[in-house]
């Protein structure tokens, strides 16, 4: 079966390296290469950048319509800056080109759903990387959830938070200091926080209030949030997060991304699911899993450890091999909340719904 053929748009240190190399698994040191996918281009505003594609066996183009005009690619991968992915993955769909695009995929609903319903007029595969609902023990996480391990679920709280912005060289990058790109601990990190929560409960969050943290940093963005959030049976959960906390050195730092999930009869805990790792022994943490009785704790352990990236696209590839498109609705979703949060928290954190 042939290999959909995807040019990588935006070729930066993540690109290269999350997307690329691993995504992509153009590092064959580490990886085979996928069944479905294959990265056979990219292109970068930096000239410079055509080395490290080179190295990697990759086409170098020099602009985004040679991408587009070059025939032998069926899809592309947006990883540019946030204000760029509706005016880049827009030309790609109307050039008739499948589109994976970074988080999030735009930074206004409004152009989310532009963008989502140009996918669905042209027939082609429109999806964004919220890669954490491939995370092994997630995937393990929503099972044992299913089957009833906690009891009756009344609580959850998800949370991204760890020190970002305090040194000048990060405090002057997007994530802090351009809130028109959705920067900012809401945009950045509470969104993956949203739909993994969503992923593993199988229902929406439907209405929610958010207060600001105290402002303690000297950056544009807000420090941090929290956010009380209720899904569509009324079950309520919450989201913590931050570029504000310290949280110790890097083992503390990435554990506490995670999540703890209480039920009747036991409580469940994540350590570092919520991030860029898929499990492997050379990644910086052990991740972990755990349900906790009250008694003892047993560890959930995953059936089998899968690449959090090459999922992502294994999956998108198959949509347009299987002639399923996917929408982009997820992201259009995902986005509302992150408008919805900011909206409560100006309010003063008064409850809204999430208009979509």
């Amino acid at each position: 079966m042939a290999k959909i053929r995807y040019a990588l748009v935006g070729f930066g240190g993540i690109a290269e390296n999350r997307v690329a190399k691993e995504g992509f698994a153009c590092d064959r040191g580490r990886f085979k290469a996928l069944p479905h996918a294959q990265l056979v281009g990219a292109t970068d505003l930096n000239p410079a950048r055509e080395a490290a594609a080179s190295a990697l066996g990759l086409k170098w183009y020099a602009g985004l319509g040679d991408v587009l005009a070059d025939k032998s690619v069926d899809a592309v991968y947006v990883a540019t800056n946030n204000l760029s992915h509706v005016p880049l993955a827009t030309a790609a769909l109307k050039a008739g080109k499948h589109v994976i695009v970074e988080k999030p995929m735009a930074t206004s609903v409004a152009d989310a759903k532009k963008l989502s319903k140009l996918a669905k007029a042209k027939g082609l595969s429109l999806t964004v990387d919220h890669m954490m609902v491939n995370n092994a023990w997630n995937v393990a996480g929503k099972a044992a959830l299913a089957k009833g391990a906690l009891g009756a679920v009344n609580d959850c709280c998800f949370h991204m938070e760890f020190a970002y912005g305090y040194d000048p060289a990060e405090a002057a990058t997007w994530r802090c200091s351009r809130v028109d790109e959705m920067g900012g601990p809401i945009g950045d990190v509470a969104s993956h926080c949203f739909y993994v929560a969503e992923f593993m409960f199988g229902k929406k969050i439907k209405r929610l209030g958010a207060v600001y943290y105290p402002k303690v940093m000297k950056i544009k963005a807000e420090d941090g949030a929290y956010v009380k959030f209720f899904f569509e049976d009324g079950t309520q959960g919450s989201v913590n997060c931050a570029f504000s906390e310290m949280r110790g050195g890097l083992a503390g730092t990435l554990t506490n991304l995670g999540y703890e999930i209480y039920g009747s009869k036991a409580a469940m805990r994540g350590y570092g699911t919520l991030f860029q790792l898929s499990g492997y022994a050379d990644e910086p943490i052990v991740q972990r899993l755990e349900v906790d009785d009250g008694k003892k704790v047993v560890p959930v352990r995953p059936a089998k450890i899968q690449n959090i990236y090459q999922t992502l696209i294994e999956g998108h590839a198959k949509s347009i091999i299987d002639g399923k498109p996917l929408t982009g609705d997820d992201a259009v979703h995902n986005l509302a909340l992150c408008a919805a949060c900011h909206a409560s928290a100006q309010k003063g954190g008064k409850l809204v719904s999430v208009a979509e």
